[in-house]
């Protein structure tokens, strides 16, 4: 099985002609690219991985990141900064395709934002099977009150949407009318699309961000932590042309 090109916001030119980041053509604009992790050890074994028990990407996962960084060579896409979360998925992935971003220093570390991480399932659940905890605690209601702990001990999905808006001020702070790509997660894509759309935190539509897909956001270019509705534009969602040829996933 092979992963079909998903449809992309701003073109349908998949050519090399074609930026894959977007450039400095917002005239100063803000411009903020989440790239979702390469596939991982603890999705593949099924088990709840956060920070403290992650341990990086699968073999298909590396080699997702690596046709991602080969993409990006080939298309000269450039940023002013690649950031990633304190997970070691993301910091793995941002490793492996940090040589291709022109404008990236691959001499200096890799800044990492621990707000920008995935929901924290607590020092419990951490490292929990996915069957052990249906078993223990039953099927997780995802779109229910927001202010239950589905994992006990960890995130409200309260608290993790705050977590992250508060990571995403800080972001547009500091890299205000800029190009800041970010390696994170696809709970945290969820949760800046929502944020920076002025959409609610849950319910309405559901996102399944691929594996290593790319999306772009671009905005005013303030240090302001907050704009009027409507400033920011989603420019390209979900963007994995890269993974064409490639298994979908790691037989299980």
């Amino acid at each position: 099985m092979t992963v079909q090109h998903p449809i992309e916001a701003n073109s349908d030119d998949r050519s090399s002609s074609s930026a894959v980041i977007p450039d400095d053509e917002k005239g100063g604009r803000t411009t903020i690219t989440l790239i979702r992790h390469g596939e991982s050890k603890v999705t593949v074994e099924r088990i709840i991985g956060g920070k403290r028990t992650c341990r990086g990407l699968t073999p298909l996962g590396r080699r997702q990141a690596e046709q991602l960084r080969d993409r990006l060579d080939r298309e000269g896409a450039a940023a002013d900064a690649l950031v990633t979360t304190d997970f070691p998925r993301a910091i793995e992935t941002a490793e492996v395709i940090r040589p291709a971003l022109v404008g990236v220093d691959a001499a200096l570390p890799i800044d990492q934002w621990p707000d920008l991480g995935e929901h924290d399932p607590g020092p419990e659940i951490d490292g929990m099977t996915f069957d052990a905890y249906v078993e223990r605690f039953g099927t997780p209601d995802w779109g229910g009150d927001r202010d239950v702990e589905i994992f006990p001990g960890g995130e409200t999905m309260r608290r993790f949407h705050e977590r992250v808006e508060r990571g995403l001020a800080a972001l547009r702070s500091e890299f205000a009318g800029r190009h800041v790509a970010v390696v994170c997660h696809g709970g945290v894509v969820d949760a800046v699309f929502r944020l920076l759309l002025d959409v609610p935190m849950a319910g309405g539509f559901e996102l399944h961000t691929l594996n290593t897909a790319i999306t772009s956001f671009s905005g005013p270019a303030s240090t302001e932590t907050s704009s009027p509705p409507g400033s920011w534009r989603l420019d390209r969602y979900n963007d994995a042309a890269h993974l064409v040829g490639l298994p979908a996933a790691t037989a299980r």
